[in-house]
């Protein structure tokens, strides 16, 4: 009698987030989730990444959703919170308790973490400035988190206009259209591979 051969189940990563990671204005199969698992299994990967994104919410909403986004089942975490943090003027203390707790918890269950970031507008003023950005890179060193400190440095890096007539953000200016989000995920896929290979073995 032949044995059935066994399959090892695909890598299941979580995408704890907010608008930008549930794919906010955007047909499903173009948001940031659809078009990470498509350039990670054209990769290589066998993974199925998760989409624990949710509209509007802040670190304090992650952080209260942890537990639950986690439920399903989790090799590997992608955390990317704080944009609506800045939108609120959220005070920096906060943002870096929730997240230090967040990756906390992650610690203690073994998850390999890509802790990922945006960079506070100068209106706040520097002191704000400088305090909300130092959160990401302090705490990825202190949790031995992997980092991507700008979500969407590869769409900041080009001028207003540039970005304009490429179409690269919906109307509201916040959000990335399809063409946005893929040179997004083409700097967030590498790092993601890196995180997978953080995974321990089952």
């Amino acid at each position: 009698m032949l044995a059935t051969p066994v399959f090892a189940a695909p890598l299941q990563i979580v995408a704890l987030g907010d608008s930008l990671t549930q794919g906010y204005g955007l047909a499903t199969e173009d948001g940031l989730v659809p078009q990470l698992q498509a350039w990670l299994i054209a990769a290589g990967a066998d993974v199925v990444v998760q989409n624990a994104g949710v509209s509007g919410d802040t670190t304090a909403g992650g952080r209260a959703r942890l537990e639950w986004s986690l439920a399903g089942g989790a090799d590997a975490l992608i955390v990317a919170l704080g944009g609506n943090d800045l939108l609120r003027g959220l005070s920096p203390e906060i943002s870096r308790a929730n997240l230090d707790a967040i990756l906390t918890e992650a610690n203690t269950l073994n998850l390999p973490v890509l802790l990922v970031g945006l960079p506070a507008p100068p209106n706040y003023g520097a002191e704000y400035q400088s305090a909300f950005d130092a959160i990401f890179p302090e705490l990825a060193a202190a949790h031995g988190a992997l980092l991507l400190e700008n979500l969407l440095a590869p769409i900041m890096a080009l001028s207003v206009q540039e970005r304009s007539t490429r179409a690269l953000m919906q109307s509201d200016g916040i959000h990335p259209a399809p063409e946005g989000v893929q040179m997004v995920v083409a700097e967030l896929g590498p790092k993601v591979l890196e995180l997978l290979t953080q995974v321990p073995p089952r």
